[in-house]
């Protein structure tokens, strides 16, 4: 019976290996790597109670954004206002609650423009080469020539104020570094043996650059991407707070501490709070996109 049993395990031993060795792959190893740096979980959970947060903003927040309350203006944090009340009477933590709406919405919508066609022109100039990509590089240098805050403000005032237009011009203001990060990744793989594999079978180029050179020049852009959400947050609450970004009474962060300033010395509490929410997000952002880079890094695979 003794090895009965024993030749049982060995046979459930054997069939299980196949299994762990399913789990194994790139994406796992990243995901493996990434779990063991706490601060970049760390920055992962708040994300995520963030993204959760604006999901279910109408259950969460206990008041609408918008509800006035003339004779409740002003009050500091404590009682049924857990975070004061700014000088219309509404309620600040409902605000920001779904301020992260606003905020989240113009981070990944901005950085898709930017990834989508700067990824396009970086891909098409790295794998073409010769007067396209010099061509297009010297777009990408005039763009880089100006600052991005100063583009988004040139483009938001020529566009109007409103969010889709801060989540356009944020999103152009971004266009060159992924443009660059893409077409130095494609530089590098353009030449490789399975490119010149997938050219041999006759490919069509098209389908070389979506199938092939794209999804190995994904680790730089995923880390730029999770960096340039901050930055595209950031730059939204900068367009807000010089009333050029999202207008009233949509509750954006940037505007929210613009319109909590004068108050800073007697009711401190109507701009902090916002500021707060601004800087942990960035904070929490740059944690992950370190975490990223350093897990998507092959030198550091050990």
């Amino acid at each position: 019976m003794s090895e009965t049993k024993t030749i049982v395990k060995n046979i459930d031993s054997k069939d299980k290996e196949p299994a762990k060795k399913r789990k194994s792959g790139p994406w796992y190893d990243v995901w493996r790597r990434l779990k063991r740096n706490k601060m970049a979980m760390f920055g992962l959970c708040i994300i995520v109670l963030l993204i959760l947060t604006a999901l279910f903003a109408d259950f969460i927040a206990p008041y609408g954004y918008d509800d006035q309350n003339l004779k409740d203006r002003l009050i500091a944090p404590g009682g049924k206002y857990l975070l004061g009340t700014d000088n219309f009477g509404r309620d600040i933590f409902s605000r920001i609650i779904y301020g992260s709406r606003i905020s989240l919405q113009v981070g990944f919508i901005a950085v898709g423009i930017a990834a989508l066609v700067g990824g396009s022109l970086g891909a098409i100039a790295g794998y073409y080469s010769g007067k396209l990509d010099n061509f297009v590089m010297r777009i990408m240098d005039i763009l880089l020539a100006i600052p991005s805050i100063l583009l988004a403000i040139s483009i938001v005032a020529a566009l109007g104020p409103g969010l889709r237009n801060v989540m356009i011009a944020v999103g152009i203001g971004s266009i060159p570094s992924y443009a660059r990060i893409v077409r130095a990744s494609v530089l590098s793989i353009r030449d490789q043996e399975f490119i010149e594999a997938a050219r041999a079978v006759g490919a069509s180029d098209f389908r070389i650059i979506t199938k092939h050179i794209l999804p190995n020049s994904l680790a730089p852009i995923i880390v730029q991407a999770t960096l340039g959400v901050a930055g595209a947050i950031l730059s939204a609450a900068g367009l807000s707070f010089i009333g050029l970004g999202i207008q009233p009474p949509t509750p954006e962060w940037g505007a929210m501490l613009s319109s909590g300033r004068e108050y800073l010395r007697d009711n401190w509490y109507v701009a902090t709070f916002p500021g707060l929410a601004i800087m942990i997000t960035i904070f929490a952002l740059n944690l992950l996109g370190d975490g990223l880079r350093d897990a998507l890094d092959p030198r550091l695979k050990n």
